[in-house]
């Protein structure tokens, strides 16, 4: 109670000059995973939504509608606010989310792509490339909350439009970034990247290292009914996670134009990842883990343009991270001592061809197919320790797996404009998705409306369908001991894909003031949630499809301005939510609950020469639910000081981040036999980064000549 009595507090305090920040965004309750649970690996993924702002310079509008997407001129309202990557800027979007590391738009799972192109990595592999990218990168961005079938995404989809040409030819510009970030352990960044524009041909290079240590705990209290004789045991555990990491980072972008839009381009983006991690338990139970793992990731695309609206291109992703991992648990008279030997191997590819026709009196037709598929190749393998006699046949099995997905879309599209207030923009895709257990043809139908009754006023209508498939790893049928042994992870062959039907109107008034109401149905929703089995003490958390959820809420968001020396915004989110699954092992569930969620940004312009800027940002979540699982009230207050100097080339950046170390929920559950509460440790950091921006020359003439045989 005190610690939420200091948290109110300390947002109330930070709410004072009213005008709140500059960005909006929605929240959306938080999804529980095994990882940030247990493991705490992903303890900075925040299990609440970070919400973004939209932030407003003067009265000049930062956002213009066309058929189906917004597009926001993102540069110029991140200007004032700490944002050093794409990552951070995409959370200044109106309806931006961050949720358990994830971006969400409009209470749905959003899309990023990078200048138009889908890519075939991984949603976490995305990210890591998001937050290498510099900031200043962006050109523009366009949301969608519903992307159109010629989009090759459903659902909603944010399209990041990269700046590759600066200036005239022979232009040379680049990057130079570090940070130091401070918890409980220390971690660092160093980022390098440059951007070259010549006549025809333009490129780009980045390398970015992070590496450092980590810790956090975790306090776990169950009482853990058995039914054979009806007892209940008491588990009272604490594990200390210390964790040690070496990420590296990098991309290479060309493009060549041929003539205008005419063009040739091609992506590399690749990684390099080591991590060593360590967790000791004590309590009722007493286990010792290390794990070890090594990852690496091959990206590679092309992409050719024509003039007359025909596109194709190619990817190809080689991803490969083999794990290994000792553990030695005891609890009462269980054993576990052994040594295991786990990886994933994936080979995909993607093709795609599209047409796209620009008609008269305002009409569009676009078709086209695009074709992927992909291997996975996954083990797991474990050995007993000979010396303290633990049998091969009391661990779980070997398994060694070969998984191909093959997925056929086909589609087709219109847009009309119907004078300058009203247009419109429809599509239906027809997919088939084969894989050893399904094989299903399903229809995707998209429907955008925009009207625009004024200047200033902009509404959306929008309904959309979508499916998500699950991770590779979860549907692989495999077993892993997390949590000191107590807790297994089990994977789910038979878990289905969610189907998703979204509805949503959103108004937006003089360009800043921003309303949205929409309702979401998602069937089969497939979560991770803990269950602990009345047969044996053990924690068992495996993906399941729930019977539906589903999701109704009203988001305002509304800027506030004192002169010119402070800038705010203050986004207030009503939600209403359902969870429901007919056969959750012994416990039906039908659950609901009324969500409320505050957030007021704030930034201060206390020195315009010298740059001196200071953001402070407080949020609270009310409780919420996820499955059996009830999640407490959780906020944070952040402080940030910027100083620019150089000209606008140098950025130097202070912080201190969850002030009030009240950021972090812990879940409990309280459900028929079922009890656990979990407490996660939340720490203070503060941080210090500095940025050099470099270039804008133009090469010596001899260089220009040289650049010439990459025509």
């Amino acid at each position: 109670m005190k610690r939420h009595a200091w948290l109110w507090m300390g947002c109330l305090f930070g709410a004072l000059p009213l005008p709140a920040q500059e960005n909006v965004k929605e929240e959306h309750v938080e999804t529980l995973s095994a990882d940030s649970l247990i493991t705490g690996d992903a303890r900075m993924d925040s299990l609440y939504r970070n919400l973004p702002e939209v932030l407003v310079v003067g009265e000049r509008p930062v956002v213009k509608a066309s058929a189906g997407k917004l597009e926001y001129d993102l540069p110029r309202m991140i200007r004032d606010r700490p944002v050093d990557n794409v990552f951070e800027a995409l959370k200044e979007l109106p309806g931006v989310v961050e949720q358990d590391g994830a971006l969400t738009l409009g209470m749905q799972g959003v899309t990023v792509v990078l200048d138009g192109k889908v890519t075939n990595m991984s949603t976490q592999q995305l990210y890591a490339l998001l937050k290498s990218l510099p900031a200043d990168r962006i050109e523009r961005v366009e949301v969608m909350y519903n992307a159109p079938a010629r989009y090759q995404v459903r659902g909603a989809m944010i399209n990041v439009r990269l700046r590759h040409r600066i200036g005239d030819p022979g232009v040379v510009q680049g990057e130079l970034y570090g940070k130091y970030n401070q918890d409980h352990e220390a971690s660092f960044e160093e980022r390098a990247s440059l951007l070259y524009n010549g006549n025809k041909f333009s490129a780009d290079f980045l390398y970015v290292h992070t590496h450092g240590d980590s810790f956090n705990t975790t306090d776990k209290e169950a009482r853990h009914w058995q039914q054979a004789d009806g007892s209940t045991h008491l588990v009272d555990n604490y594990e200390e996670m210390r964790g040690r990491s070496h990420t590296h980072t990098f991309r290479l972008g060309t493009d060549y134009h041929l003539a205008e839009n005419h063009s040739l381009s091609f992506v590399y983006n690749g990684s390099y990842m080591t991590g060593h991690n360590t967790q000791h338990t004590t309590g009722t139970q007493t286990a010792d883990s290390r794990t070890d793992q090594t990852s690496w990731l091959h990206n590679g695309r092309f992409d050719y343009q024509t003039p007359f609206g025909l596109k194709a291109g190619a990817e190809f992703t080689w991803y490969n991270a083999p794990d290994k991992q000792w553990l030695d648990s005891r609890m009462g008279e269980q054993c576990l001592d052994f040594y295991t030997e786990a990886g994933q191997r994936i080979n995909a590819w993607k093709f795609y061809l599209s047409q796209e026709h620009s008609l008269k009196n305002g009409w569009g037709l676009n078709y086209g197919t695009v074709y992927t598929t992909s291997i996975d190749h996954s083990y797991q393998m474990y050995y007993g320790n000979e010396e303290r006699e633990i049998e091969r046949e009391e661990l779980p099995d070997d398994v060694r797996s070969r998984r191909r997905e093959q997925t056929l879309n086909l589609y087709a599209g219109f847009s009309k404009s119907f004078g300058k207030k009203l247009m419109t923009d429809f599509s239906l895709a027809v997919e088939r998705y084969k894989t050893p257990v399904w094989d299903e043809w399903d229809v995707y139908p998209v429907l955008n409306l925009t009207y625009l009754p004024a200047d200033g006023h902009i509404f959306q209508l929008n309904f959309s369908s979508d499916k998500s498939y699950p991770g590779y790893w979860a549907v692989q049928d495999v077993v892993s001991y997390v949590g000191g042994g107590y807790s297994e992870i089990q994977g789910n062959p038979f878990l289905k894909p969610e189907i998703d039907y979204s509805a949503s109107l959103t108004y937006i008034l003089k360009s800043k003031y921003v309303f949205r109401a929409w309702f979401n149905h998602t069937k089969d929703r497939a979560l991770q949630t803990l269950y602990q089995s009345p047969d044996e003490l053990l924690e068992l958390y495996r993906y399941l499809n729930f019977d539906f959820e589903q999701q109704a809420g009203l988001q305002a968001s509304v800027p506030f301005k004192a002169g010119s020396w402070l800038n705010s915004r203050l986004t207030l989110i009503g939600m209403w939510m359902r969870q429901k699954d007919s056969d959750f092992y012994d416990l039906p569930f039908d659950r609901h609950r009324l969500l409320g969620i505050a957030v007021l940004n704030n930034t201060f312009t206390l020195s315009r020469k010298p740059d001196l800027r200071l953001t402070v940002d407080g949020r609270l979540q009310g409780r919420a639910i996820q499955g059996i699982y009830d999640i407490p009230s959780c906020g944070d207050l952040s402080a940030t000081l910027r100083y620019t100097f150089l000209g606008g080339n140098a950025v130097l950046t202070a912080w201190c981040r969850d002030i009030l170390e009240t950021s972090m929920p812990c879940p409990q559950i309280r459900y028929e036999h079922q009890w656990v509460t979990n407490e996660y440790s939340s720490f203070r950091s503060v941080g210090l980064s500095f940025a050099w921006k470099f270039g804008g020359y133009k090469e010596k003439k001899r260089e220009a000549v040289d650049t010439s045989r990459f025509k």
